[in-house]
């Protein structure tokens, strides 16, 4: 199932395996994600797609066209929506109003997690590429975490676009990949990935199943 399921990260603690292996885990409330529309290829969007809606929000807040989308469905409104695109017959399995949980996906499974990451700011070469600092010895004077020769004076005479720069850090869409699922807690809504997942507590993560699992 290609369904981009949306979650909550909680933050990261670790679990304790059988063999006593301690786990580092990202912690995610899953859901539970609401299908607010099924789109069909026949249809005037072109393509099959489910869109899902997930989260709390006063009412208010929605302006006439996002409410009346949500009543056209029957929902009561939701804070984020999210489309995934999936096959026909995919589609075929879904129906508006269903509640999409944790338990779509199993212990050992594979899966994509999509985020933004943190917003760091206006960063310098170091913190932003991994520069090295140079020596503080021999002369170097005020320019320990500057970038360094960028390009030749006499050919090109330019800086090349695309050279690693400071400038903004963070605040950007990144995917991990081939996270594996070490607990699904069913009852609770939650699932415990292993390793870090983009973004801060309370962030929105999207979990799909592995567009590319490893093989081992």
């Amino acid at each position: 199932m290609s369904i981009e399921l949306m979650c909550r990260k909680l933050g990261m603690t670790q679990i304790y395996s059988e063999t006593g292996e301690a786990i580092p885990v990202t912690v995610l409330e899953a859901g539970p994600n609401t299908v607010v529309r099924i789109k069909k290829s026949e249809e005037k969007d072109g393509y099959a797609a489910v869109q899902l809606g997930f989260g709390e929000r006063r009412a208010k807040l929605f302006n006439k066209p996002e409410s009346g989308h949500f009543a056209k469905s029957g929902i009561d409104p939701l804070r984020h929506l999210a489309e995934s695109r999936i096959s026909e017959e995919e589609a075929g399995e879904f129906e508006v109003g269903q509640i999409l949980k944790a338990d779509i996906f199993e212990d050992g499974q594979r899966v994509d997690a999509v985020g933004t990451s943190k917003g760091r700011g206006f960063q310098g070469v170091v913190k932003r590429h991994g520069f090295a600092i140079k020596k503080r010895t021999h002369g170097t004077h005020e320019y320990f975490r500057h970038p360094g020769s960028i390009g030749a004076g006499a050919y090109p005479a330019k800086v090349w676009k695309g050279q690693k720069h400071a400038g903004q850090m963070g605040d950007a869409r990144v995917t991990v990949q081939n996270l594996e699922v070490v607990r699904v807690d069913a009852d609770k809504n939650l699932i415990f990935l292993r390793g870090a997942v983009p973004g801060h507590n309370n962030g929105l993560v999207r979990v799909r199943a592995a567009i590319a699992p490893k093989t081992k």
